[in-house]
């Protein structure tokens, strides 16, 4: 089945921004002495913001940083990343986020197969040094400098002060004219994927694909002025980068980073900041609602929330909704290779479309769900979701291989998400193909499985992965969170799940934990229990 959105227009030719630094100059003049930023103790009109990155993008500019040359930004959620990201877009350079879970071969690695010449780095962050992490990196031979953001500074790196000094070599104008100079269709950023199927690989993303998706998301979910967006989600992931600082640029709502999701610090800042919206995974909610110190929390300033997984559980919506008091719980889908976002709900659908869908794609991008030959598959019927509009990265970086294998020659993009279209047109996710398992030659789906074992009341978060079995091939392992006060029963829990779901959905065995393994988005790490079963 095929959802058509209206092809509109190419990216660039909306109304609006052509280009990320160019959305900057824009706020700046339209939302002027509104507070864009508060990080501590700074605190940043919008006004100010601009005159901050222009600063910084003179003296890479000053630094011979030019057109097109890759920049890598190795550092947790904070002003300096903010500055920084859009001092290097308004230099016409390119971004290049690093994950700061990384570990030196796999930094090596991106910074080697983007050949970035500056990197960003903080030198003390959960104990650990960045920058001394890469000493013993091979190959690292085009990085000519490393600008250390944050904590003691090495003798063979610079100092963040002491590299924006060098804005004093570039003049205004040649800033201006190299900003002007961009076009909507130049890259913009190389962000590398998780690597759950081998090496990262560089998403090839643009200035006009990134304004005008954020432009559709944050009219849809109802962003406005005023907003103040406690960004949780990493600022290295299409999630804090573009539907955090993007979104919150063009819509005049201030960005508040966190670093480190703690559920104390980000209820202490929902109520010292007066956040109005607060998006994450499933699991940041679940997380909050089975805090013990749940009924202390300040909520009354909370409006707007966006989450989306490879499903959303219809009882965490509710609870987000009851417990958590949202106005608007809205939920979407995408994907780095598209920009970040593929479909969403609109903030005005009704609840049980939110609950049940990640909406409608995008205005101008297509989505089909196909079987395993490629071809369409009936509607209602689940499928390979694929995807085709301005939204769809430009390539793989240096990767024509790769890239051939996860984009067609019509310009559809493959996924690897499984999924259905409804007839109202609205998507719903099903599960990662990866994730799928077979018991006894039916496809079992963890995520379908997981949204029924929520709703046991016992039940805060769970996580459902397959292990080999002789006799069925594979079979289900539910990894379970207790909620607050509560005491589970392994064998009472199968057997609800045998009075609540098919036999073959059923998870075999069921493992307490007191949490689940969670990367810096908030997501389960699966490959770790996977891991847990086989050790």
């Amino acid at each position: 089945m095929t959802s058509d959105e209206p092809a509109g227009l190419e990216p660039g030719d909306q109304e609006g921004p052509r280009t990320i630094p160019e959305a900057l100059v824009i706020a700046a003049s339209q939302f002027g002495d509104d507070e864009a930023l508060v990080d501590g103790s700074t605190r940043l009109s919008f006004a100010e913001l601009a005159t901050t990155v222009d600063e910084v993008a003179r003296a890479l500019i000053a630094s011979g940083v030019g057109l097109g040359d890759r920049v890598a930004l190795w550092a947790p959620n904070s002003a300096d990343w903010v500055v920084v990201s859009f001092a290097i877009y308004a230099a016409g350079a390119v971004l290049v986020p690093l994950n700061t879970r990384f570990k030196g071969d796999e930094a090596g690695h991106v910074l080697r197969s983007s050949r970035a010449r500056l990197l960003f780095a903080v030198t003390d962050f959960l104990g650990s040094n960045l920058v001394a992490l890469l000493e013993d990196v091979p190959g690292l031979v085009g990085l000519e400098e490393t600008v250390v953001l944050d904590g003691p500074v090495p003798s063979e790196c610079t100092a963040y002060k002491e590299f924006a000094a060098r804005a004093a070599g570039t003049k205004q104008s040649d800033l201006n004219e190299r900003r002007a100079s961009l076009t909507s269709g130049d890259t913009s950023d190389i962000i590398f994927t998780s690597g759950t199927t081998g090496k990262p690989k560089g998403a090839v993303l643009s200035h006009g694909a990134s304004v005008r998706t954020y432009l559709a998301w944050s009219e849809l979910v109802g962003l406005r002025r005023g907003d103040r967006y406690l960004v949780v989600y990493p600022f290295f992931h299409t999630a804090g980068l573009k539907s955090g600082i993007l979104a919150c640029v063009l819509r005049g709502a201030t960005i508040v980073p966190h670093a480190v999701f703690d559920v104390a610090s980000v209820m202490g800042r929902v109520a010292e900041e007066r956040i109005s919206m607060l998006p994450g995974p499933p699991t940041v909610f679940q997380s909050i609602l089975n805090d013990p110190d749940f009924a202390s929390f300040d909520l009354s300033s909370l409006r707007l929330s966006v989450t989306g997984a490879a499903t959303v559980p219809v009882e965490v919506v509710r609870r987000m909704r009851d417990e958590l008091r949202f106005e608007t719980v809205v939920t979407g889908y995408g994907l780095t290779e598209t920009t970040g976002t593929v479909s969403m709900c609109r903030h005005d659908d009704r609840p049980e479309v939110i609950a049940t869908t990640v909406g409608r794609p995008l205005p101008g991008v297509q989505v089909r769900v196909v079987d395993v030959h490629g071809q369409d598959v009936a509607p209602g019927d689940s499928g390979e979701i694929l995807v085709r509009g301005f939204n769809v990265m430009k390539e793989y970086f240096e990767d024509p291989d790769a890239t051939r294998q996860a984009i067609d020659e019509d310009g559809w993009l493959r996924t690897g998400d499984i999924g259905l279209l409804g007839d109202d047109g609205n998507l719903r996710i099903t599960d990662r193909k990866k994730d799928m398992y077979i018991v006894g030659g039916f496809n079992a789906y963890p995520a379908e499985i997981e949204g029924i074992i929520v709703r046991h009341r016992q039940v805060a978060q769970v996580a459902v992965v397959g292990t080999p079995d002789e006799r069925l091939g594979e079979v289900g392992v539910a990894f379970v969170v207790p909620r607050r006060h509560q005491v589970i029963d392994p064998d009472e829990l199968v057997a609800w799940c045998r009075e609540n779901m098919a036999n073959f959905k059923v998870p075999r065995a069921v493992q307490v934990v007191d949490a689940l393994p969670l990367n810096p988005s908030g997501k389960v790490m699966k490959f770790k229990l996977r891991e847990q079963l086989a050790g």
